[in-house]
């Protein structure tokens, strides 16, 4: 297992039916505008070059980023929020090319 697998952060959520499934987590982030803390994550156990669908939740209140502990996520209700997010994710990601 290399070094980057062993400090992977994982999550696990349960669906509406009661499935557990286990997610990586991308990174987390404290967005001042907004108030929030958010996570992106995306499904566990997939290989680098496999395409996969990153999901984004704003944290509980009082939730710390660098060391989230889970509770209910919530899903992010505005449009305004979802444009910050995707250019937060956009210049995290251009920075790791």
């Amino acid at each position: 297992m290399s070094k980057e697998q062993e400090e992977l952060q994982q999550i696990t959520m349960v669906d509406e039916n009661g499935k557990e499934e286990v997610y990586d987590v991308l990174f987390t982030f404290k967005s001042e505008d907004f108030g929030k803390s958010y996570i992106l994550i995306y499904p566990a156990g997939k290989d680098e070059d496999e395409e996969v669908n990153i999901e984004a939740y704003a944290l509980p209140d009082g939730d710390d980023p660098t060391d989230p502990q889970g509770g209910n996520l919530k899903t992010i209700d505005t449009d305004e929020e979802w444009e910050m997010i995707e250019s937060v994710f956009n210049t995290l990601t251009k920075n790791n090319d």
